[in-house]
């Protein structure tokens, strides 16, 4: 016991003394910035379930005789995503999480939910007003909400799910005021059926995901930024292409990062950054009610061995700084 006693004397000693500085470092390191470009704000529905990452590893087969539709979902992994079930514990958990790994979140989807987010921790969330139909609020109305200051972008605008071209007419004026206000627009394209999508969203279209559709809407409006969600999966082609034709077009990675195969995913962001687009490639989860799919994203960037340290800064924040205007030394 006496000899137990003196050790841990000892180690406090030593510890005082600095000769653990590395140890020291390790415990109080703040995390380097990261921007999340793309989280959803949402009511906890108590019946979503947990969710495995990359579940779409296997993707479900189904046939018209079938009484329910084939589920994407799944938890038979050994740690699956943990589902919260209430809008007080998705967001203690979210902002929680997001303030230990220092995260900043662009955010979209419910009113509510983003003021109370953004109040708890208005240094971690910038608001985001989204729009996919000329139904969802008139073009005073649109410009009215950004121009009083709370909205700092348009997002995320998703005329897919509506059977829409993001090209369509009824969207133009949308797309010309955040044009004259210099307000940066996330647009879906690409991904988004998992395989299911003709049973629960009919008017969905696969092509409609083509990131050349937007090339008619960026001609009208050529001072417009904005970034393409979920990086145009799976055209690869297409989006380096559009990419290449106009310069102010960066892609985030959110959704395809976390439900598709680990091999699929990192096979499309090494097609993106061998050529040569590295510095319009931004981090996004596409988070919706399980908070730890933060670390599980960050993960799959931090494991990639293809990208230099400078690579994965810039995925994580560089560019979204330079994208959205930011102030990057509100992060230190």
């Amino acid at each position: 016991m006496k000899h137990n006693y003196a050790m841990r004397v000892l180690l406090g000693i030593l510890l005082v003394a600095g000769y653990f500085p590395s140890v020291l470092a390790q415990s109080t390191k703040k995390h380097l910035p990261i921007i999340d470009v793309h989280v959803h704000a949402s009511k906890a529905n108590p019946n979503i379930p947990d969710l495995c990452p990359w579940f779409l590893k296997s993707m479900p087969g189904a046939d018209p005789k079938q009484t329910t539709s084939p589920s994407i979902f799944s938890n038979e992994c050994p740690d699956p995503l943990k589902a919260a079930k209430t809008d007080k514990e998705m967001q203690e958990a979210l902002l929680a999480t997001a303030e230990r790994l220092n995260v900043t979140m662009i955010v979209s989807g419910d009113a509510s939910i983003i003021h109370n987010w953004h109040k708890a921790a208005p240094n971690r969330i910038i608001p985001s007003l989204g729009i996919s139909n000329s139904k969802d609020m008139t073009v005073k109305a649109f410009e009215d909400s950004l121009t009083a200051g709370f909205y700092k972008v348009m997002g995320e605008v998703a005329p897919q799910y509506q059977g829409m071209s993001p090209s369509d007419p009824s969207l133009d004026e949308y797309f010309g005021v955040a044009e004259k206000l210099g307000v940066p627009v996330g647009i879906h394209m690409g991904t988004g059926g998992n395989g299911t999508i003709n049973i629960t969203n009919p008017k969905y279209r696969a092509s409609l995901g083509r990131p050349f559709l937007l090339e008619d809407m960026l001609a009208k409006h050529p001072k417009l930024k904005i970034w393409v969600m979920h990086a145009g999966y799976p055209m690869a082609d297409e989006m380096i292409a559009l990419m290449g034709a106009n310069a102010y077009v960066y892609v985030d990675l959110a959704g395809f990062i976390w439900s598709y195969p680990l091999e699929e995913i990192h096979a499309y962001l090494r097609r993106l950054i061998q050529a040569g687009f590295g510095k319009r490639i931004m981090y996004g989860t596409d988070l919706m009610i399980w908070p730890k799919l933060l670390e599980t994203s960050i993960q799959v960037i931090e494991s990639a061995n293809y990208l230099s340290e400078d690579q994965k800064r810039d995925i994580f924040f560089n560019n979204a700084v330079r994208f959205f205007n930011l102030d990057p030394n509100r992060f230190k």
